[in-house]
C-alpha cells in the first residue's frame, strides 16, 4: 500500500474523509449502473445483441483465439455464462468453436469474418454512444479521472 492511501488526506480529518469516501463510492455505483443499463438498452435495440456479448467479441477482437477458460477470466465471469454465450455466436455466426489436437476438454473460440464486422459496426457505435454520455467531460479531464482511477486500482491490487 502507497504512503498516501494509509494516511487520511490532508484535506479531510478521518471521519469527514470516510463519508467522503461511501459518497465518492455511491456515486461510482450510480453512475456505473446508469451507463450499463443505457448501453445494454442501445445494444438491445440497435443491434438485438447485449453487453456481455459484445464484450465478448471484444476480448476476442484484441486477443485473437482464445480458449473458453481465457475469455472467463478476461470477461470476469463463469464459465456457464461463457458456454451460453459462445452457443449463441456461433449460432448468429459471428464466432467458430474448435479443439486442438483433437483434445475435446478445452474449446477454443475465434472470430469469423461476419462476426469480425459486426463487431466493428458495434464498436463504432459504442464509441459515439460513450462520446455523447460525456460529451461534457474534456479529454484533458477524462485522462487526468481516468488516471486516478488507475492510481486506486493499484493501490488496491498491492494490498491482495
Amino acid at each position: 500500500m502507497t504512503r498516501a492511501a494509509a494516511e487520511p488526506s490532508d484535506k479531510l480529518d478521518g471521519g469527514s474523509h470516510a463519508k467522503a469516501a461511501v459518497r465518492l463510492e455511491l456515486r461510482l455505483l450510480t453512475l456505473t449502473a446508469l451507463i450499463e443499463r443505457r448501453i445494454a438498452q442501445r445494444f438491445r435495440e440497435e443491434f438485438d445483441t447485449t453487453l456481455p456479448r459484445f464484450d465478448f467479441l471484444a476480448a476476442l477482437d484484441r486477443n485473437g483465439e482464445l480458449s473458453l477458460g481465457e475469455i472467463s477470466r478476461l470477461l470476469m465471469v463463469s464459465n456457464g455464462n461463457v458456454t451460453g454465450i459462445v452457443d449463441r455466436l456461433v449460432s448468429d455466426g459471428f464466432v467458430v468453436r474448435s479443439q486442438r489436437n483433437g483434445d475435446r476438454r478445452t474449446s477454443f473460440v475465434r472470430l469469423t469474418t461476419a462476426g469480425r464486422a459486426a463487431f466493428a459496426e458495434m464498436s463504432a457505435a459504442h464509441e459515439g454512444w460513450i462520446d455523447r454520455l460525456f460529451g461534457a467531460v474534456s479529454e484533458r479531464e477524462a485522462e487526468q479521472i481516468s488516471a486516478k482511477l488507475r492510481s486506486f486500482r493499484s493501490d488496491w491490487e498491492s494490498e491482495t
